[in-house]
């Protein structure tokens, strides 16, 4: 069973999206696995004092990307295909949003491929 333990709410992103980014940052880190069962949208509503339209919105797009699937009366559940479905499109993210931040950083600095590899180990 998932536990979203310790959310800090921030004002920079509406609530239904940072709780979707969590549940997403769980099933990356292996927290959530395929077949993982998600709690109710009214349990995480009366935990965490959200609106339930609030959570179901959340869980909404997450079914809507094909990483958690309702089972009628069951609830929702991840799917077998979202670990591989959320590499691949964090890493996606990754190359085309912040590494061209990265990259200019680097050229910038002059650093080295061997630079970076050696890190802090000089």
């Amino acid at each position: 069973m998932m536990t979203l333990t310790s959310i800090q709410w921030s004002d920079g992103a509406p609530i239904y999206r940072q709780l979707k980014d969590r549940v997403i940052a769980m099933m990356l880190d292996g927290l959530l696995k395929p077949g993982d069962a998600l709690p109710s949208v009214r349990q995480v509503a009366a935990e965490y004092q959200l609106n339930p339209i609030t959570v179901s919105r959340a869980y909404q797009e997450l079914a809507d990307e094909a990483l958690v699937e309702k089972r009628r009366g069951l609830g929702m559940f991840v799917t077998e295909e979202a670990s591989k479905k959320l590499l691949a499109n964090e890493r996606e993210r990754f190359l085309t949003e912040e590494w061209p931040a990265v990259a200019e950083r680097i050229q910038r600095l002059g650093l080295s491929a061997e630079d970076l590899i050696k890190g802090n180990d000089k």
